[in-house]
Formats: C-alpha cells, structure tokens, sequence
C-alpha cells in the first residue's frame, strides 16, 4: 500500500519520518524518494535478514536515514521525542519471512517450528509447544487466533508430545488437519493456530500497544501515524488505541459512566473513521494484501 501510505503521511523535503517496521525498505525508499533531496527517515526491523536488504534498498539515499535493529515499541530510545512528521508501522509477517521454510512461519513449507522475528530471542514457537500447558495453548488459540477448537487442538498437542516432541511445521500441521479436515474450505485448518503462536512467540499484541504509545511521542503536533493492520486483532488494538487518545473526557474504573467523565484534552484526531484498504491493481500485483486494513491518525 505504498500509494496509500503516501498520501496519508505526505512527505515533504526537510521533513522527517519513522518506519518501524522497515522489512525490505519499500515503503521507506517512496518516503525518502518524496521527501528529496532533504527528508530523514529512521527504520528499524526486529528482523536481521529485513535489516540488511533494507540497507540494500536505500542505498541510493545514503546520509539520509538511519536504521537499527529491534523493536518498534523501543524507538524512542534513540529517536528523539517530538522528531518525526510521520510515522508508519506496517504490521505483521512479511513474504520473505513466509516464503523461507527455515524460518518457520508457514505450514505450506516444511522447516524448523520456529516463528522467531528475531531470531537471537530464546523462544520459539516449539519451545512454547513443546512446553507450555495445555490450559495455556488453549488460551494462545483461542485469544490470538480466534479459535474454536482451540481446548481440542491443546490437549492434542500435549499428548502427542509425550511421544515425540514438535519440531517442524508440517508436524503441527498434518496434527491439526487430522483433528480438523479441510473438507472442500479453502483455507488451511491450521491457520489461526500458526497465527496465535507466531503472535505469542514474538509478543506482537504487547508490542503493538507499546509501539503505539512511543510513536505518539516521537511524533510533532500534526504529524500523523499510519498503521497497517492485517487481522482483526491488531486492527482492533489500533482502533482502541485511536478511540482512547481521540476522546475529550478520561474516566476511572475500566468502565465508561458518563457521570463519572472527567474532561481532558484529546490527544490526536482521526484523518479517516473508515479503514482504507488496498485497490484492485495492488490486489491483482499481491494478493497477500487482501486483509490489508491502513489507519491513520494525527496528533494535536
């Protein structure tokens, strides 16, 4: 969605950006292309592999951006707070990580159970099978992923384990096609277990939220964030957060009493109430866009 990204962030020459989620460098090579000759860009990527090809990518831009590896949520160690006119967190697995079976983030490529964003972390998706109760996967299931069966896929798991632990992602799989056959539907019955564990694995759900917060900070008054979301769940953290810094009023407790409602200040303001989602053209070009939902929010 780089044509959209443009036009919510709308870089200009002097301005400065944060791309949290560098991944290749695409999106970060068109705002540094808009903002010539003089636009900044800071990047960052979990991903060292993500790292290296960005470096690759923007080479043509040399001295004027700088890119670190780690995590989004931690930008503001390094970039200075109220620095950037615009701030993109592009969410999510990319197709480089998908389409490399070592990395283990597809059941439709047989590898190692891995699902690691940064690979020096400790766990691992088969750690967190192989040793995590069933109460416990059951729970991963069910919250990040959404699914039904999740208990049934959980105590399955547990007792093949006995046997033979998980180390590759065919193995999960096939188990969970066999508890669960396709039957004629399209999409793979593993799919909301690989997405729950990939989300546990790398604490996407915590990040997220903290993301949101340090981009809020590095943001200028009037500079805008942009976050692509692509399941319900990220998508619905995104629109949380929105909702909570756009209100006029803050109330104690968790729960909403309007006569309890203390006033206060709205920290940002949305551009579009409505996601924007990608045209026909990128659809036909990536198909993997699909469930590609872009937010964009202004702070005040």
């Amino acid at each position: 969605m780089v044509a959209e990204v443009l036009d919510a962030l709308k870089p200009t020459p002097g301005g400065c950006y944060g791309d949290g989620t560098v991944g290749g460098g695409g999106h970060a090579a068109a705002m540094l292309a808009a903002s010539s000759p003089t636009g900044w860009l800071y990047g960052c990527d979990r991903d060292g592999a993500a790292i290296e090809a960005a470096g690759r990518r923007l080479a043509e831009f040399a001295g004027r951006f700088e890119i670190r590896r780690g995590n989004f949520a931690d930008l503001a160690e390094w970039v200075p707070t109220g620095r950037c006119d615009g701030v993109l967190l592009d969410l999510g697995v990319s197709s480089a990580q998908l389409d490399q079976a070592e990395r283990g983030f597809s059941f439709q490529l047989d590898g190692p159970l891995d699902m690691r964003m940064d690979v020096r972390q400790s766990l691992t998706a088969a750690g967190l099978v192989n040793t995590a109760s069933p109460e416990t996967l059951a729970g991963i299931f069910w919250e990040f992923g959404g699914e039904r069966q999740a208990r049934r896929f959980a105590n399955a798991i547990a007792r093949d384990r006995e046997n033979r632990p998980f180390a590759t992602t065919r193995c999960l799989a096939d188990l969970i096609e066999r508890l669960a056959p396709r039957r004629g539907k399209k999409a793979h019955p593993a799919t909301k277990v690989f997405q729950a564990l990939r989300i546990a694995v790398n604490d996407e759900t915590g990040s997220l939220q903290r993301g949101l917060a340090t981009a809020m900070r590095l943001l200028k008054p009037g500079g805008r964030l942009a976050v692509i979301t692509f399941h319900s769940l990220e998508d619905r953290v995104v629109k949380d957060f929105g909702r909570a810094r756009a209100r006029d009023y803050t109330f104690a407790g968790g729960v909403d009493v309007p006569e309890l409602r203390e006033p206060r200040t709205p920290e940002l303001k949305w551009v579009s109430r409505k996601a924007i989602t990608p045209g026909d053209a990128e659809l036909r070009a990536n198909p993997r866009s699909r469930s590609a939902q872009l937010r964009v929010m202004e702070k005040l």
